[in-house]
């Protein structure tokens, strides 16, 4: 508990991937090809049955004594005997939430694609099925032991729809509270999402009680953009500020693509959210949707059952954590939607709030009402993840 006493619940964190984490629990058949650390033209890289994924690397800044290292020397050098013990040991994360005064916190990945969208780039289907298995049932025996203050989300395997619904059946008897999904499924072959064969994996999250994420970057297109964005003569930490910044901006893009699809007039219980992406924009899109949507395709809104921006209040979360709005945040939260707004540290990557996650908020966060504070803290999150 904070030291106000509320309930605090960090939306959006990260796992540093040990090298074990899949061949640890593979078959002897399988160990060989399962996702494992070699090197690759003296490149530590994740390597799945003989294909490169992508860099293997602790994939944060904080260091394991606390401090912070700058991005690019920390990212691109560090070995695992430098970051923070809390970035991939569960118990020493349990004492990092202590510290912190968070209650609960939500876990994504990091090197093995943001969305898990890198472990569907082998053509071979009992492969992919066991080594998605493999990763969400460690996820879902860290949760039990933490007694639900760990809650490391489910990945699906957008290649496969099929597989994508048994699996949300399967994690959420396991005690999953969402599911984390690549934004960009015809990526890997299947159809995007607004085509209604994902209508049964829709059904099933919301029948399950679900809430199916988005994560900033995650998917092959997401990351394809972000090594774009900046201009080839800036400098490499430069680089990863340009990324980093439209990469947020860059969720505008799954939020517009949601909204506009009918996936919630199909499915209007379903519950998404835009991690990490900050809230800022949101007003902006909402606004512009209604707009562009009036001017350019006004035989289409008239079949939506709603407004474009009227979708985000009741199907829409997105993830809070560095943004000062120059003393207007009260203004922005009542656009956006109290309701609709979670708190986050991003720990251990490099836009963190770590080490004082509360204290970096503390003051802004006054300038809304209690009730709003305690609901963007913590409260929207128990009733989402059902704490």
């Amino acid at each position: 508990m904070s030291k106000d006493g509320l309930f605090i619940v960090d939306a959006d964190s990260h796992w540093s991937e040990r090298a074990d984490l899949f061949t640890s629990r593979a078959p002897a058949a399988y160990k060989d090809r399962v996702p494992q650390p070699r090197d690759v033209n003296g490149v530590p890289t994740w390597v799945m049955d003989g294909h490169a994924m992508g860099r293997f690397s602790p994939g944060g800044v904080v260091a394991r004594d606390g401090s912070k290292e700058e991005a690019d020397k920390a990212l691109h050098h560090w070995t695992f005997d430098q970051i923070h013990l809390g970035a991939h040991d569960p118990k020493v994360r349990i004492g990092v939430l202590d510290d912190l005064g968070i209650d609960a916190q939500i876990i994504f990945p990091s090197t093995i694609g943001l969305g898990g969208q890198d472990l569907g780039s082998v053509d071979d289907a009992a492969l992919t099925r066991l080594t998605i298995q493999i990763y969400n049932d460690e996820m879902a025996e860290i949760q039990e032991q933490s007694g639900n203050r760990l809650l490391p989300l489910p990945l699906m395997p957008a290649w496969d729809i099929d597989f994508c619904v048994s699996e949300a059946r399967r994690v959420a008897a396991l005690g999953a509270r969402g599911v984390n999904m690549t934004s960009d499924p015809q990526d890997l072959g299947s159809p995007d999402l607004g085509d209604p064969a994902w209508d049964p994996f829709w059904e099933a999250c919301t029948e399950l009680h679900l809430p199916v994420h988005f994560h900033i970057g995650a998917s092959v297109t997401g990351m394809t953009f972000y090594g774009k964005y900046p201009w080839p003569s800036h400098d490499a930490n430069t680089k990863l500020a340009i990324g980093g910044t439209l990469l947020f901006i860059g969720n505008a893009r799954v939020v517009t693509n949601l909204i506009l699809s009918g996936i919630f007039d199909r499915h209007p219980g379903l519950q998404t959210v835009s991690v990490e992406s900050g809230v800022g924009w949101i007003p902006f899109i909402l606004e512009t949707l209604d707009y562009e949507m009036s001017e350019n395709a006004p035989r289409q809104l008239a079949g939506m059952k709603k407004l474009p921006s009227e979708y985000f209040r009741s199907n829409i979360y997105a993830t809070f954590w560095f943004e000062k709005n120059q003393g207007k945040l009260a203004a922005l939260v009542e656009a956006v939607g109290e309701d609709r707004i979670l708190f986050e540290t991003d720990f251990p990557h490099p836009t963190c709030l770590y080490p004082a996650p509360l204290e970096a908020v503390e003051e802004k966060l006054n300038t809304i009402s209690p009730e709003a504070k305690a609901k963007i803290l913590g409260e929207n999150a128990r009733k989402l993840y059902r704490l």
